[in-house]
């Protein structure tokens, strides 16, 4: 039967395409149109000749959405908001940055007007200073809020108590979720019903469950009255529209949403959850259909065709949702694997599993997280790696990019949403030449679309393992009453 497709609105089905080839298609900077002088030198003075293709195209459309200065959209209406898929690496950070800088220049009064919110400090902080090189010298201000600094003191970065009340010591905020949340709800004067951009990197983690609730509390902010006790939530922008008599006696300010991510999701109902404006997707990741003499169309997309690590062998158990915790205490105390790196798909998940593991004994566990300090982080992979612990259990936020050695087993508890993330989690082990087993708790519910994802991306050799439920009885009981532990502690 032919698959069904979900529908999908215009704007995703229709996309800009951008080109993924870089090398073969940059633009002179000169060659964007609209670009201010100021920061065409200061990205010559950064030995940028040339943009990246995402950049060519996002620069303009962000810059075009304010050409009327940041109070107004374009012609009264409201600016579109815009969402970018591309590739890491592809220059995302500069696209939006640029035209930010440039639409704040003129600004008079400092106030909160663009806020960047990442999954992780390691980009949070990557993102800041490259806001701090081009806003040099322009007066605007940039603060990092990633919870690095106390909380005093991050207060007293972002706001300023005068006689006259409150003022804002930052036009420009790149924060983590936790941290910005704590500012919006306990910091006095912290104001954001001045926000033109909200820009969200690593859109795809940051529409997690997770995060969902962190934006929307921004957006709640940026829609309050000013000195608004809560009691009347009276809002001093209205949601979209055209310019009416009414609704420019003040000058409203529109919120304009910039998304970017290497894989965005395709997903409309976790989009519409972002309440997006008719928004304009801008995307390099396509596949490229080579048409043939005889007029027929191939697929020959080369970015779906992944190569895994020569020594790696992939299994996969299918499995309930009670039997996963079984499963792996399985592995690590009946099978003695060992030297195992185990991803879940959030930090909740991850720390709960810790403490499960841990309860119930007799596995030198520890969890990899966003919640520990970097120098933790290093001391943990450090005793990984010197075998002092043999599991180490993580979202896929904290080990992207680590190289972490000697890992034997991969083990995804939670399967991965995209073959991307299964094709970074898989491939940390198996480095460098050696061989590694990675193994994916599938629940049955989701066989065959994890079958098909691999299948798609030309993965044809993972085994099905079972595991049969008597292997797992043994461990029942004691499984049970660590449970009962866990309990008592959380409560």
């Amino acid at each position: 039967s032919p698959q069904v497709q979900p529908f999908l609105p215009q704007w995703l089905a229709q996309p800009k395409l951008v080109q993924k080839r870089i090398k073969d298609n940059l633009v002179p900077i000169t060659d964007v149109p609209g670009i201010h002088p100021r920061l065409l030198k200061k990205l010559q003075m950064n030995g940028i000749e040339s943009f990246f293709p995402v950049q060519a195209e996002v620069i303009p459309a962000i810059l075009q959405s304010a050409s009327n200065g940041y109070l107004m959209g374009r012609g009264g209406y409201r600016p579109k908001d815009i969402c970018v898929s591309a590739p890491t690496g592809s220059g995302k950070t500069l696209a939006f940055v640029i035209p930010i800088v440039q639409v704040l220049l003129d600004r008079v009064v400092c106030q909160v007007r663009a806020l960047v919110v990442l999954p992780t400090k390691e980009l949070a902080q990557q993102v800041s200073k490259v806001f701090n090189v081009y806003t040099d010298g322009t007066g605007l201000k940039v603060v990092l809020i990633t919870g690095q600094k106390s909380f005093a003191k991050e207060q007293e970065m972002l706001v300023q108590k005068k006689v006259t009340g409150y003022c804002s010591l930052a036009d420009i905020i790149v924060a983590t979720p936790g941290r910005l949340t704590d500012h919006i709800s306990q910091t006095p004067g912290f104001s954001l019903t001045q926000l033109r951009f909200l820009i969200i990197d690593e859109a795809d983690r940051m529409i997690d469950d997770m995060h969902q609730n962190c934006l929307n509390q921004i957006v709640k902010a940026a829609f309050q009255v000013e000195g608004d006790t809560g009691s009347n939530m009276l809002f001093q922008r209205t949601k979209p529209g055209p310019v009416t008599a009414a609704s420019s006696c003040y000058p409203q300010i529109p919120l304009q949403k910039l998304l970017f991510s290497a894989t965005l999701t395709q997903d409309p109902e976790k989009l519409q959850q972002l309440d997006l404006f008719q928004p304009r997707l801008f995307t390099s990741v396509y596949s490229e259909k080579k048409i043939l003499g005889d007029g027929t169309e191939t697929e020959q997309d080369t970015d779906k065709k992944y190569t895994l690590p020569e020594g790696l062998s992939q299994c996969y158990v299918p499995c309930d949702l009670n039997s996963k915790p079984l499963l792996l205490l399985h592995f690590m105390l009946t099978m003695k694997f060992t030297r195992v790196l185990c991803f879940t798909n959030s930090r909740e998940a991850s720390h709960r599993l810790f403490l499960l593991v841990q309860a119930f004994g007799g596995v030198p566990v520890a969890e990899f997280s966003s919640r520990l300090p970097p120098n933790e982080r290093q001391r943990t992979i450090k005793e990984f790696e010197q075998g002092k612990i043999q599991l180490l259990i993580s979202t896929d936020a904290t080990a992207r990019g680590i190289d972490v050695k000697e890992v034997n087993y991969v083990i995804n508890y939670d399967a991965p949403q995209f073959i991307r993330t299964y094709i970074h989690r898989v491939g940390r082990t198996a480095r460098a030449g050696k061989v590694g087993v990675a193994f994916s708790l599938v629940l049955r519910i989701q066989e065959r679309r994890f079958l098909r994802m691999l299948k798609d991306a030309g993965i044809q050799d993972i085994k099905k393992h079972p595991v049969k439920g008597n292997s797992l009885k043994p461990l029942v009981q004691q499984y049970e009453e660590a449970l009962c532990k866990l309990e008592k502690t959380v409560k």
